[in-house]
């Protein structure tokens, strides 16, 4: 990747993470509005490294309650409950 492409990711996954931490889903808003004012070039690809980031996740968790549940019915017992992300 480009430093742009780079710096995006590092603040995509920065920005993830205190997501996590804080809960406050606005933070994502309020990065891309700073990035918009000064660079459409920097938003673009946070928003790529940000969207791309938090899809993966979700496509991971999903994953992996499929494997949960198919070892869980393969051995008999009860499907564990679905995390919730």
């Amino acid at each position: 990747m480009g430093m742009t492409e780079d710096m995006a990711d590092d603040l995509a996954r920065d920005v993830l993470k205190a997501i996590e931490v804080t809960g406050d889903e606005d933070l994502f808003g309020a990065i891309a509005k700073v990035l918009a004012e000064s660079s459409q070039t920097a938003e673009e690809a946070f928003l790529t490294a940000f969207r791309v980031r938090r899809a993966n996740a979700k496509a991971r968790a999903l994953l992996v309650e499929k494997l949960q549940t198919f070892k869980a019915a393969k051995a008999g017992a009860a499907p564990p409950p679905p995390e919730r992300t």
